[in-house]
Protein backbone atom coordinates (compact mmCIF):
# COMPACT_ATOMS: atom_id res chain seq x y z
CA UNK A 1 0.00 0.00 0.00
CA UNK A 2 2.81 2.38 0.91
CA UNK A 3 4.54 1.58 -2.38
CA UNK A 4 1.32 2.40 -4.29
CA UNK A 5 1.02 5.78 -2.55
CA UNK A 6 4.64 6.47 -3.35
CA UNK A 7 4.07 5.66 -7.01
CA UNK A 8 1.08 8.00 -7.07
CA UNK A 9 3.11 10.81 -5.51
CA UNK A 10 6.00 10.57 -7.96
CA UNK A 11 4.17 12.27 -10.90
CA UNK A 12 2.97 15.02 -8.57
CA UNK A 13 6.50 15.61 -7.30
CA UNK A 14 7.85 15.69 -10.85
CA UNK A 15 5.18 18.21 -11.86
CA UNK A 16 5.95 20.40 -8.87
CA UNK A 17 9.66 20.26 -9.63
CA UNK A 18 9.09 21.25 -13.27
CA UNK A 19 6.91 24.18 -12.21
CA UNK A 20 9.56 25.34 -9.77
CA UNK A 21 12.26 25.13 -12.43
CA UNK A 22 10.08 27.01 -14.92
CA UNK A 23 9.39 29.79 -12.43
CA UNK A 24 13.07 30.05 -11.58
CA UNK A 25 13.94 30.34 -15.25
CA UNK A 26 11.27 33.00 -15.72
CA UNK A 27 12.94 35.14 -13.06
CA UNK A 28 16.45 34.70 -14.42
CA UNK A 29 18.73 37.21 -16.07
CA UNK A 30 17.42 38.89 -19.19
CA UNK A 31 18.76 41.25 -21.81
CA UNK A 32 17.50 43.40 -24.65
CA UNK A 33 19.33 44.81 -27.68
CA UNK A 34 17.98 48.22 -28.70
CA UNK A 35 18.31 49.52 -32.24
CA UNK A 36 17.46 52.92 -33.65
CA UNK A 37 14.96 53.62 -36.40
CA UNK A 38 17.29 55.63 -38.64
CA UNK A 39 19.98 52.96 -38.99
CA UNK A 40 19.24 49.28 -38.43
CA UNK A 41 21.80 46.76 -37.22
CA UNK A 42 19.47 44.14 -35.66
CA UNK A 43 17.02 41.77 -37.23
CA UNK A 44 13.32 41.82 -36.43
CA UNK A 45 12.54 39.31 -33.71
CA UNK A 46 10.07 36.64 -34.75
CA UNK A 47 7.67 34.82 -32.43
CA UNK A 48 9.05 31.41 -33.32
CA UNK A 49 12.64 32.53 -32.87
CA UNK A 50 14.78 31.22 -30.02
CA UNK A 51 14.93 33.83 -27.26
CA UNK A 52 17.72 32.41 -25.12
CA UNK A 53 21.43 33.12 -25.45
CA UNK A 54 24.42 32.17 -23.40
CA UNK A 55 26.67 34.74 -21.84
CA UNK A 56 29.39 33.99 -24.41
CA UNK A 57 26.92 34.63 -27.23
CA UNK A 58 25.84 37.98 -25.79
CA UNK A 59 29.48 38.96 -25.35
CA UNK A 60 30.28 37.88 -28.92
CA UNK A 61 27.37 39.99 -30.21
CA UNK A 62 28.84 43.01 -28.44
CA UNK A 63 32.23 42.32 -30.02
CA UNK A 64 30.71 42.08 -33.51
CA UNK A 65 28.71 45.29 -33.04
CA UNK A 66 31.94 47.05 -32.07
CA UNK A 67 33.38 46.00 -35.42
CA UNK A 68 35.65 43.21 -34.19
CA UNK A 69 35.63 39.52 -34.99
CA UNK A 70 33.89 37.18 -32.55
CA UNK A 71 36.01 34.76 -30.50
CA UNK A 72 37.64 32.08 -32.62
CA UNK A 73 36.42 29.31 -30.29
CA UNK A 74 32.75 30.27 -30.71
CA UNK A 75 30.72 27.17 -31.68
CA UNK A 76 28.81 27.04 -34.94
CA UNK A 77 25.51 26.87 -33.05
CA UNK A 78 26.35 30.13 -31.30
CA UNK A 79 27.30 31.70 -34.63
CA UNK A 80 23.87 30.73 -35.95
CA UNK A 81 22.26 32.51 -32.99
CA UNK A 82 24.29 35.64 -33.72
CA UNK A 83 23.05 35.48 -37.29
CA UNK A 84 19.48 35.56 -35.98
CA UNK A 85 20.20 38.70 -33.97
CA UNK A 86 22.51 40.76 -36.21
CA UNK A 87 22.06 41.83 -39.80
CA UNK A 88 24.52 39.97 -42.07
CA UNK A 89 26.49 42.99 -43.33
CA UNK A 90 30.03 42.84 -41.92
CA UNK A 91 30.93 46.19 -43.49
CA UNK A 92 28.14 48.08 -41.73
CA UNK A 93 28.61 47.93 -37.97
CA UNK A 94 27.86 50.77 -35.55
CA UNK A 95 31.25 50.48 -33.75
CA UNK A 96 29.53 51.94 -30.71
CA UNK A 97 27.58 50.10 -28.00
CA UNK A 98 25.83 51.51 -24.96
CA UNK A 99 25.81 48.77 -22.30
CA UNK A 100 23.74 49.25 -19.16
CA UNK A 101 23.52 46.59 -16.47
CA UNK A 102 20.81 46.86 -13.81
CA UNK A 103 22.16 44.89 -10.86
CA UNK A 104 20.17 42.52 -8.66
CA UNK A 105 16.70 43.56 -9.79
CA UNK A 106 13.72 41.24 -9.45
CA UNK A 107 12.03 42.93 -12.42
CA UNK A 108 12.60 41.73 -15.97
CA UNK A 109 14.27 43.83 -18.62
CA UNK A 110 10.81 44.61 -20.07
CA UNK A 111 10.19 46.95 -17.12
CA UNK A 112 13.10 49.21 -18.08
CA UNK A 113 12.87 49.56 -21.85
CA UNK A 114 10.41 51.33 -24.08
CA UNK A 115 8.66 49.54 -26.91
CA UNK A 116 9.65 52.24 -29.38
CA UNK A 117 12.21 51.24 -31.98
CA UNK A 118 13.61 47.82 -32.77
CA UNK A 119 14.17 45.62 -29.72
CA UNK A 120 15.54 42.09 -29.58
CA UNK A 121 14.87 40.45 -26.21
CA UNK A 122 16.63 37.38 -24.90
CA UNK A 123 17.17 35.38 -21.74
CA UNK A 124 20.71 34.78 -20.59
CA UNK A 125 21.51 31.19 -19.74
CA UNK A 126 24.70 29.59 -18.55
CA UNK A 127 27.25 30.79 -16.05
CA UNK A 128 30.37 30.64 -18.18
CA UNK A 129 32.91 33.40 -18.15
CA UNK A 130 32.32 35.64 -21.12
CA UNK A 131 35.18 36.23 -23.51
CA UNK A 132 34.76 39.05 -25.99
CA UNK A 133 37.88 38.12 -27.94
CA UNK A 134 39.17 41.69 -27.71
CA UNK A 135 42.89 42.28 -27.44
CA UNK A 136 45.11 45.19 -26.63
CA UNK A 137 45.64 45.75 -30.36
CA UNK A 138 41.98 46.60 -30.89
CA UNK A 139 41.21 50.29 -31.17
CA UNK A 140 38.62 50.60 -28.43
CA UNK A 141 37.64 53.31 -25.98
CA UNK A 142 35.81 52.21 -22.84
CA UNK A 143 33.75 54.94 -21.19
CA UNK A 144 32.61 53.88 -17.75
CA UNK A 145 30.10 55.41 -15.37
CA UNK A 146 31.46 57.62 -12.63
CA UNK A 147 31.27 55.52 -9.48
CA UNK A 148 33.11 58.06 -7.31
CA UNK A 149 30.27 60.50 -6.87
CA UNK A 150 30.22 62.90 -3.96
CA UNK A 151 27.17 61.48 -2.21
CA UNK A 152 27.57 63.48 0.98
CA UNK A 153 24.16 64.93 1.68
CA UNK A 154 24.20 68.71 1.71
CA UNK A 155 27.39 69.19 -0.36
CA UNK A 156 27.33 71.85 -3.05
CA UNK A 157 28.56 69.51 -5.79
CA UNK A 158 25.80 67.01 -5.03
CA UNK A 159 23.19 69.76 -5.06
CA UNK A 160 24.42 70.94 -8.46
CA UNK A 161 24.34 67.40 -9.86
CA UNK A 162 20.84 66.81 -8.49
CA UNK A 163 19.70 70.09 -10.03
CA UNK A 164 21.13 69.07 -13.41
CA UNK A 165 19.43 65.68 -13.07
CA UNK A 166 16.10 67.33 -12.28
CA UNK A 167 16.41 69.55 -15.35
CA UNK A 168 17.28 66.55 -17.52
CA UNK A 169 14.26 64.57 -16.29
CA UNK A 170 12.01 67.65 -16.40
CA UNK A 171 11.53 67.56 -12.64
CA UNK A 172 12.49 69.77 -9.74
CA UNK A 173 14.93 69.68 -6.85
CA UNK A 174 14.28 71.51 -3.59
CA UNK A 175 17.65 72.15 -2.01
CA UNK A 176 16.27 73.24 1.35
CA UNK A 177 14.12 70.14 1.86
CA UNK A 178 16.40 67.74 -0.02
CA UNK A 179 13.52 66.51 -2.22
CA UNK A 180 13.88 65.41 -5.79
CA UNK A 181 10.57 65.28 -7.68
CA UNK A 182 10.48 63.42 -10.99
CA UNK A 183 7.26 63.46 -13.03
CA UNK A 184 6.09 60.16 -14.48
CA UNK A 185 4.31 59.40 -17.73
CA UNK A 186 1.39 57.98 -15.76
CA UNK A 187 0.69 61.40 -14.28
CA UNK A 188 2.14 60.70 -10.85
CA UNK A 189 5.55 61.77 -9.59
CA UNK A 190 8.37 60.06 -7.74
CA UNK A 191 9.65 61.93 -4.71
CA UNK A 192 13.12 61.03 -3.47
CA UNK A 193 14.49 62.19 -0.14
CA UNK A 194 18.23 62.77 -0.32
CA UNK A 195 18.50 62.17 3.44
CA UNK A 196 17.62 58.48 2.90
CA UNK A 197 20.45 56.26 1.74
CA UNK A 198 18.32 54.21 -0.68
CA UNK A 199 16.85 57.30 -2.34
CA UNK A 200 20.28 58.90 -2.54
CA UNK A 201 21.80 55.81 -4.17
CA UNK A 202 18.97 55.71 -6.71
CA UNK A 203 19.56 59.37 -7.57
CA UNK A 204 23.33 58.76 -7.74
CA UNK A 205 22.79 55.95 -10.25
CA UNK A 206 20.76 58.31 -12.42
CA UNK A 207 23.54 60.91 -12.15
CA UNK A 208 26.08 58.27 -13.22
CA UNK A 209 23.94 57.48 -16.24
CA UNK A 210 23.74 61.15 -17.20
CA UNK A 211 27.50 61.62 -16.77
CA UNK A 212 28.24 58.56 -18.88
CA UNK A 213 26.07 59.88 -21.71
CA UNK A 214 27.67 63.33 -21.61
CA UNK A 215 31.20 61.92 -21.48
CA UNK A 216 30.48 59.50 -24.32
CA UNK A 217 29.13 62.25 -26.56
CA UNK A 218 32.14 64.45 -25.79
CA UNK A 219 34.63 61.68 -26.59
CA UNK A 220 32.77 60.86 -29.80
CA UNK A 221 32.89 64.50 -30.90
CA UNK A 222 36.62 64.69 -30.13
CA UNK A 223 37.44 61.70 -32.33
CA UNK A 224 34.92 62.34 -35.12
CA UNK A 225 36.61 63.43 -38.32
CA UNK A 226 40.06 62.49 -37.05
CA UNK A 227 42.70 60.18 -38.42
CA UNK A 228 41.75 57.40 -35.99
CA UNK A 229 38.13 56.33 -35.55
CA UNK A 230 38.09 53.90 -32.60
CA UNK A 231 35.20 51.77 -31.44
CA UNK A 232 33.38 53.08 -28.38
CA UNK A 233 31.87 51.10 -25.52
CA UNK A 234 29.78 53.06 -23.01
CA UNK A 235 29.28 51.12 -19.78
CA UNK A 236 26.95 51.98 -16.92
CA UNK A 237 26.25 50.04 -13.73
CA UNK A 238 22.84 50.86 -12.26
CA UNK A 239 22.35 49.87 -8.63
CA UNK A 240 19.48 52.20 -7.76
CA UNK A 241 16.70 49.62 -8.20
CA UNK A 242 18.58 47.24 -5.92
CA UNK A 243 18.75 49.95 -3.25
CA UNK A 244 15.03 50.71 -3.48
CA UNK A 245 14.08 47.04 -3.32
CA UNK A 246 16.28 46.54 -0.28
CA UNK A 247 14.69 49.49 1.50
CA UNK A 248 11.03 49.35 0.47
CA UNK A 249 10.53 45.73 -0.63
CA UNK A 250 7.75 45.49 -3.20
CA UNK A 251 6.08 48.86 -2.54
CA UNK A 252 4.67 51.18 -5.17
CA UNK A 253 7.89 53.18 -5.18
CA UNK A 254 9.66 50.24 -6.86
CA UNK A 255 7.29 50.45 -9.85
CA UNK A 256 7.75 54.20 -9.98
CA UNK A 257 11.52 53.76 -9.84
CA UNK A 258 11.39 51.32 -12.75
CA UNK A 259 9.31 53.84 -14.70
CA UNK A 260 11.89 56.54 -14.01
CA UNK A 261 14.67 54.23 -15.21
CA UNK A 262 12.70 53.54 -18.39
CA UNK A 263 12.24 57.28 -18.99
CA UNK A 264 15.92 58.03 -18.32
CA UNK A 265 17.09 55.16 -20.51
CA UNK A 266 14.84 56.26 -23.38
CA UNK A 267 16.03 59.85 -23.11
CA UNK A 268 19.68 58.78 -22.89
CA UNK A 269 19.46 56.52 -25.93
CA UNK A 270 17.69 59.23 -27.93
CA UNK A 271 20.53 61.63 -27.16
CA UNK A 272 23.10 59.05 -28.17
CA UNK A 273 21.22 58.32 -31.39
CA UNK A 274 21.28 62.02 -32.26
CA UNK A 275 24.96 62.48 -31.37
CA UNK A 276 26.12 59.31 -33.15
CA UNK A 277 23.83 59.82 -36.19
CA UNK A 278 22.08 56.54 -35.45
CA UNK A 279 25.30 54.50 -35.45
CA UNK A 280 24.99 53.01 -31.97
CA UNK A 281 23.22 50.01 -30.44
CA UNK A 282 22.05 49.71 -26.85
CA UNK A 283 22.17 46.64 -24.62
CA UNK A 284 20.27 46.52 -21.33
CA UNK A 285 20.94 43.61 -18.95
CA UNK A 286 18.80 42.97 -15.88
CA UNK A 287 20.32 40.59 -13.34
CA UNK A 288 18.33 38.85 -10.63
CA UNK A 289 21.33 38.16 -8.42
CA UNK A 290 24.90 39.30 -8.19
CA UNK A 291 26.61 37.55 -11.08
CA UNK A 292 30.34 37.70 -11.68
CA UNK A 293 29.87 36.11 -15.10
CA UNK A 294 27.59 38.92 -16.24
CA UNK A 295 30.01 41.45 -14.86
CA UNK A 296 32.72 39.91 -17.02
CA UNK A 297 31.04 41.35 -20.13
CA UNK A 298 31.60 44.79 -18.67
CA UNK A 299 34.94 44.14 -17.00
CA UNK A 300 36.52 42.21 -19.87
CA UNK A 301 37.49 45.28 -21.94
CA UNK A 302 37.96 47.54 -18.91
CA UNK A 303 41.71 46.97 -18.92
CA UNK A 304 41.93 48.12 -22.54
CA UNK A 305 40.70 51.71 -22.11
CA UNK A 306 42.70 53.10 -25.04
CA UNK A 307 44.98 50.78 -26.97
CA UNK A 308 48.64 51.55 -27.47
CA UNK A 309 48.22 52.30 -31.16
CA UNK A 310 45.30 54.59 -30.40
CA UNK A 311 47.31 56.39 -27.73
CA UNK A 312 50.21 56.86 -30.15
CA UNK A 313 47.81 58.16 -32.79
CA UNK A 314 46.33 60.57 -30.27
CA UNK A 315 49.80 61.87 -29.39
CA UNK A 316 50.58 62.19 -33.10
CA UNK A 317 47.36 64.11 -33.63
CA UNK A 318 48.20 66.41 -30.71
CA UNK A 319 51.75 67.10 -31.95
CA UNK A 320 50.45 67.58 -35.50
CA UNK A 321 47.86 70.05 -34.26
CA UNK A 322 50.55 71.98 -32.38
CA UNK A 323 52.77 72.06 -35.48
CA UNK A 324 49.88 73.25 -37.65
CA UNK A 325 49.07 75.99 -35.15
CA UNK A 326 52.72 77.14 -35.16
CA UNK A 327 52.81 77.21 -38.97
CA UNK A 328 49.59 79.20 -39.12
CA UNK A 329 50.97 81.70 -36.59
CA UNK A 330 54.18 82.18 -38.61
CA UNK A 331 52.24 82.66 -41.84
CA UNK A 332 49.92 85.19 -40.25
CA UNK A 333 52.88 87.10 -38.82
CA UNK A 334 54.60 87.20 -42.20
CA UNK A 335 51.41 88.29 -43.94
CA UNK A 336 50.77 91.13 -41.50
CA UNK A 337 54.42 92.26 -41.58
CA UNK A 338 54.51 92.25 -45.38
CA UNK A 339 51.22 94.09 -45.57
CA UNK A 340 52.37 96.80 -43.18
CA UNK A 341 55.67 97.26 -45.09
CA UNK A 342 53.82 97.57 -48.40
CA UNK A 343 51.38 100.06 -46.91
CA UNK A 344 54.18 102.21 -45.52
CA UNK A 345 56.05 102.05 -48.84
CA UNK A 346 52.93 103.06 -50.72
CA UNK A 347 52.37 106.06 -48.46
CA UNK A 348 55.99 107.17 -48.79
CA UNK A 349 55.81 106.87 -52.57
CA UNK A 350 52.63 108.95 -52.72
CA UNK A 351 54.18 111.63 -50.52
CA UNK A 352 57.29 111.81 -52.70
CA UNK A 353 55.21 112.05 -55.88
CA UNK A 354 53.12 114.85 -54.45
CA UNK A 355 56.21 116.86 -53.45
CA UNK A 356 58.11 116.53 -56.76
CA UNK A 357 58.93 119.85 -58.54
CA UNK A 358 56.96 120.58 -61.74
CA UNK A 359 59.86 120.98 -64.23
CA UNK A 360 60.52 119.64 -67.69
CA UNK A 361 62.36 116.36 -67.74
CA UNK A 362 65.60 116.87 -69.68
CA UNK A 363 65.66 113.27 -70.78
CA UNK A 364 62.18 113.38 -72.29
CA UNK A 365 62.54 116.76 -73.93
CA UNK A 366 66.20 116.58 -75.02
CA UNK A 367 65.49 116.18 -78.78
CA UNK A 368 62.35 118.25 -78.96
CA UNK A 369 62.51 121.65 -80.57
CA UNK A 370 60.13 124.17 -79.31
CA UNK A 371 58.93 127.00 -81.60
Amino acid sequence: MARRHLLLLLPLLALAFSVAVASAEGQGDSAAFIDGASHRYLRDQQDDQATSMSLDEVSAAVSVLLGFAPPAMLPSQSSAKLNKVLLPNPFDRPRAVFLMQIDESHASVDSFISEAGSIFKTKIEGAENAATGLTDKDELIVIRSDESLDVQSGSDSLDNELSDLAIWLEGSYQKTDGKLNIPLESGNSLTLLVSKNADLEFASSLISLLKTIKRGIQVHEDFSGGIVSPAELLVCHFTGIKALEGEYGSAEIIKQGAEVVRMALTKAFDQLQAAYNGKIVGLVISTNEASTSLASIIDAPSSLHISRRLAEASKTNASASASIAAIILVRLSLAWTTGIILLISTLIGICLLMNMPLTRDTLLYSNVKLD
